[in-house]
């Protein structure tokens, strides 16, 4: 019978404020030696301090938290595992809304949450909000999970001709988020019940937006350049990669790089020797998600939107003057709610 190959998860995770003088973003991880699992939840707060940096940490403990308890029936959270992170994300959410009620000086504070789960071969992950979830294969990048920002609804009016390219680049309400975890209804989670495969030699880099100062053509040449490399030298390459920018609007940062390395032992005795993952055999009857053919490096993973909303073109009005929705939209650090007036 084929023996599944061992995997090794390598990860090294940065934290830095940028910037800004307090620091809103949040991440744990947990990739035990010799498991078969791992990982990863980040938070990028909003609300400013005492507010953002508040939200982010309700949000990676709780969800870590749960994280935590299910992986002691390995077996019993691969099949469930949408329901428990779903789960875990509105528990999440609860917590803030109570937060908010008791401490009033903290309401309209908010965070995305990005959570890619690993076992085995397999890659599960719940996103809300804006932080990405890359994957270098091949010397390729892509974003496997969906921006839930107005980021690429205006990239798809730019490509279709409804606005010049110079104004989508720059437009002020990229970053306007369209779900958030804010202690009120969340309007999209992108959780998967169906895994993703991994290959040998993937790496995946999970993230703040604060990253997104480097482009995706950065980002790629500097995990391709570095494929051979430790995960800890990919980390500090792209870390030096913002810092040599000398941005001074250089948002706070936080982000995981998690390499992939299936091994097959040699023989039983150096098996019962190693520090790697211990082989495991999937059911036969989860069914895995076709790989979609893979975008461009700055094209979305998912379909583009039927109808996307319509986006004004950036003016000099107050920010209500920009949203004529009236969904609320969410922005970093700051969340408008809008009637519709004026």
């Amino acid at each position: 019978m084929h023996k599944t190959p061992d995997i090794r998860y390598d990860v090294a995770s940065v934290l830095n404020r940028g910037c800004r003088d307090y620091q809103e973003d949040a991440i744990a991880t947990d990739f035990p030696m010799g498991a078969e699992f791992g990982y990863a939840v980040l938070s990028d707060g909003m609300g400013g301090h005492a507010a953002g940096d508040v939200a982010s940490k309700i949000v990676v403990t709780e969800v870590f938290s749960e994280l935590k308890f299910q992986t002691s029936d390995i077996e019993g959270l691969t099949e469930n595992i949408g329901d428990v992170l779903r789960t875990a994300a509105v528990s999440a959410n609860d917590c803030m809304a109570a937060h908010a009620s008791n401490n009033p000086q903290t309401a309209g504070m908010g965070a995305t949450l990005v959570a890619p789960v690993f076992i085995g071969h397999d890659l599960f992950w719940i996103s809300i909000g804006d932080s990405p979830l890359y994957l270098l294969r091949d010397g390729r990048l892509r974003q496997l999970n969906e921006d839930h920002s107005l980021g690429p609804h205006i990239d798809y009016m730019v490509r279709s001709g409804m606005m010049p390219e110079e104004i989508g680049r720059n437009h002020p309400d990229r970053n306007a988020l369209t779900s958030v975890l804010i202690g009120e209804s969340i309007e999209r989670i992108d959780c998967q019940d169906r895994p993703f495969k991994l290959k040998d030699n993937d790496i995946l880099v999970v993230a703040s937006d604060g990253l997104q100062f480097l482009t995706n053509s950065q980002i790629t040449q500097i995990v391709a350049d570095n494929a051979d490399a430790d995960s800890i030298v990919i980390a500090n390459r792209l870390l030096e990669e913002l810092t040599d920018l000398d941005d001074p609007e250089q948002d706070n940062v936080c982000f995981s790089v998690i390499k992939v390395q299936f091994e097959k032992p040699k023989n039983a005795s150096m098996f019962a020797a190693s520090s790697h993952a211990r082989p495991i055999s999937r059911p036969s009857r989860v069914q895995t998600r076709p790989i979609k053919p893979e975008p461009a490096v700055n094209e979305p993973l998912h379909a583009e939107p039927a109808s996307p909303p319509d986006i004004p073109a950036p003016s000099n009005g107050a920010d209500g003057d920009r949203t004529t929705s009236k969904t609320p939209i969410f922005l970093r650090r700051r969340w408008l709610a809008t009637d519709g007036g004026p």
